[in-house]
């Protein structure tokens, strides 16, 4: 087996389903299909069995796929080490951004330090900031750009602080808020703990969701055409005319913030191409007010 099938083997392990596996692999469901038959062959074992909910692994494709788990690691550790061996800023830096600072922050921090360090191959990864944590604990990214306060006893550096604001088209009385239509949008658990907890320590009703979307930009959209109001970060609502906000507080009138951080393992320091990139983000102005 190479890295390739090792690849398959996990993607496979984790999506349960072929055509979805072929779709992060980006191959044809045909051409997986027959690799993963090739695979069974030369190891003289059954891996999985396919059915309506998708694929089961046997116990025996349980095993291959933790050792994939490992496999892998072991490999782009490998391979990371090879690279810091040279005094060159070279190598593959893999990153984990949630999907809010994916498309606010992202591309400008990554069109700065490529006019820095052009050799680096930068692979991101993106998703809730519940995944991105998971993926940087378990180490399957250098860097992990995270939204909400996560517990992490290891290496963190503090890129901004957002408010959490009410908004809306309409002048906002708080006091009626709980008879005033809502628009919720699926956030990360911390996120939706942060205003729950808020709702009910201020109301005893329960809030009026009148629309639901899965996406913050299709929320403020909604907000914006006077749908309903809406719970979000300031940074999504700068530069909108003629919205009514009011911020988030706690019970001693303090806004209620939300803050991104950068998380790394410190054993991940020793790679060239880490320790650039901390450094670089560490002296980096993030203010959220410029014009990036």
């Amino acid at each position: 087996m190479d890295y390739r099938d090792w690849e398959i083997i996990k993607v496979l392990y984790h999506q349960k389903n072929i055509t979805k596996a072929s779709q992060v692999l980006f191959i044809s469901q045909p051409a997986l299909t027959k690799r993963l038959k090739q695979i069974e062959g030369d190891l003289g074992v059954k891996l999985f069995n396919r059915g309506r909910r998708g694929v089961h692994f046997t116990p025996q494709g349980e095993y291959l796929a933790a050792c994939a788990e490992e496999t892998l690691k072991y490999y782009l550790k490998v391979k990371d080490n090879l690279s810091s061996m040279s005094n060159e800023y070279t190598g593959t830096l893999r990153l984990g951004v949630s999907n809010f600072f994916t498309k606010y922050k992202l591309p400008y921090i990554l069109k700065l330090f490529q006019e820095q360090y052009p050799r680096v191959e930068i692979k991101v990864m993106t998703g809730w900031s519940s995944q991105v944590y998971k993926a940087i604990y378990n180490q399957d990214v250098h860097i992990g750009f995270v939204r909400g306060n996560y517990y992490w006893k290891e290496q963190k550096h503090l890129l901004f602080e957002e408010k959490m604001c009410i908004s809306s088209i309409e002048a906002i009385d708080v006091n009626n808020l709980p008879n005033r239509p809502r628009i919720e949008y699926k956030t990360d658990y911390v996120l939706k703990s942060l205003i729950d907890n808020w709702w009910t320590k201020n109301y005893t009703q329960e809030p009026l969701i009148s629309i639901a979307v899965d996406q913050v930009d299709t929320c403020k959209e909604m907000v914006i055409n006077g749908l309903g109001y809406g719970i979000l970060p300031s940074l999504i609502l700068d530069g909108i005319k003629g919205l009514h906000k009011i911020d988030l507080t706690d019970s001693k009138g303090e806004p209620i913030l939300r803050r991104t951080w950068m998380y790394y393992h410190q054993q991940s320091l020793e790679l060239n191409l880490v320790r650039a990139f901390v450094n670089f983000i560490e002296d980096l102005n993030l203010n959220l007010n410029e014009n990036n």
